[in-house]
């Protein structure tokens, strides 16, 4: 396991939250970014050149510190920190992720994130024998010292950390923590904020949509040794979180069930596409037993090393032109860029950024990237 980097100052801190809540910064930007400049508080400095360079047509929003000084102060009157990649309470699992989230805000019991997760979803129409395997099995995972992990969702996740509450559940929001989803599950969200932990990266006061719910299946995905899905129709978030598990080296199980029943259509899709068939919580603590005695040994996803950026010139008009040529709607792998473009990978990735901070550029699950055009 990566250890742990030094704590940010609280000057340090307030220019993260401003560059990481500024427009079109996400994770990979931000990483981009730090190793291009060095601080968040020079790259703040840079972000409208940038944009205007990757061909924006207005100057991104960048919020002021006296914007980020009213998050941070929030999150304090919630009784919740913010957490920077690296820091004690910076949950361990999620530093194995491609891109980690910079910054998550926490309320609760942080040692939580040190003992070994198993994450469960399932489907929120979940049936009653759904919902008590998915207590069944949170109860027996609890017991054998693992925190359980969910998205606060109607039907399984709720069954989850309702079973788990005793034993340690971590409960992740696609809103800010101060605004809990579904409305029924307020006063659950409350029971683990006093007896578990809340997370999530989006600002306070955020009102989830539907865009956001991805976002939090990824850290469901990623704070858990292995994520089990218990019921889920062929479309559904879960079969989503169950793709980012293994995308990133989890390990995925599934619960079978009827194939007269629609909801068991993706856990049985699943378990014929490799996912390690669960009756039991104890098929789960057998699997994860060699990672649980030592996340260090965690299968690590396919990544490389984030490019240096820190002395790379800007990119000349030529150079964006050759990248804009080859991007188009379609994903294409970031490899397969550079072989088309036969450009230094540190060149090519200024452009992406260019392109990514001006509001033109999508990336996907696998390193992935495409163009984003305008509407007509």
């Amino acid at each position: 396991m990566p250890a742990a980097g030094p704590t940010l100052t609280d000057r340090q801190r307030l220019n993260w939250l401003r560059l990481i809540r500024s427009e079109n910064v996400g994770p990979a930007s931000f990483r981009n970014l730090i190793n291009r400049f060095g601080s968040a508080e020079t790259a703040l400095a840079a972000l409208p050149e940038l944009a205007l360079a990757g061909g924006a047509k207005r100057l991104s929003r960048i919020p002021s510190e006296a914007e980020a000084m009213r998050e941070l102060e929030a999150a304090q009157r919630f009784g919740a920190r913010f957490a920077a990649v690296g820091e004690p309470d910076y949950p361990a699992m999620l530093r194995f992720m491609d891109p980690p989230p910079p910054l998550v805000a926490v309320k609760g019991n942080a040692g939580l994130f040190d003992r070994p997760s198993v994450s469960i979803v399932g489907a929120r129409n979940a049936s009653a024998a759904g919902a008590r395997m998915a207590r069944l099995l949170a109860r027996g995972l609890g017991q054998a010292g693992y925190t359980v992990v969910s998205g606060l969702a109607r039907g399984i996740d709720a069954a989850a950390h309702e079973a788990s509450l005793e034993t340690g559940t971590v409960a992740v929001l696609a809103g800010g923590l101060d605004r809990p989803y579904p409305p029924e599950n307020v006063p659950l969200a409350g029971r683990i904020a006093a007896e578990g932990a809340l997370i999530s990266e989006m600002p306070f006061g955020w009102e989830p949509r539907a865009r956001d719910f991805p976002r939090r299946n990824r850290l469901v995905a990623g704070l858990g040794l292995g994520l089990v899905v218990v019921e889920a129709a062929r479309r559904s978030g879960s079969l989503i979180s169950a793709r980012l598990a293994g995308e990133i080296g989890r390990l995925v199980f599934a619960v079978p069930g009827s194939p007269l029943d629609p909801r068991a259509e993706g856990t049985n899709g699943l378990i014929k596409e490799g996912a390690i068939l669960v009756t039991e919580a104890r098929d789960v603590v057998e699997a994860l037993a060699p990672l649980a005695g030592g996340e260090a040994r965690l299968p690590m996803p396919a990544m490389e090393e984030a490019e240096d950026l820190s002395a790379v010139p800007p990119p000349a008009e030529g150079e964006r032109a050759v990248v804009l040529e080859a991007l188009g709607p379609t994903p294409v792998q970031i490899d397969e860029l550079l072989r088309h473009t036969k450009l230094h990978p540190a060149q090519l990735a200024m452009v992406l950024l260019e392109l990514d901070l001006a509001g033109r550029l999508e990336r996907h699950a696998g390193g992935a990237v495409s163009l984003v055009f305008a509407d007509p």
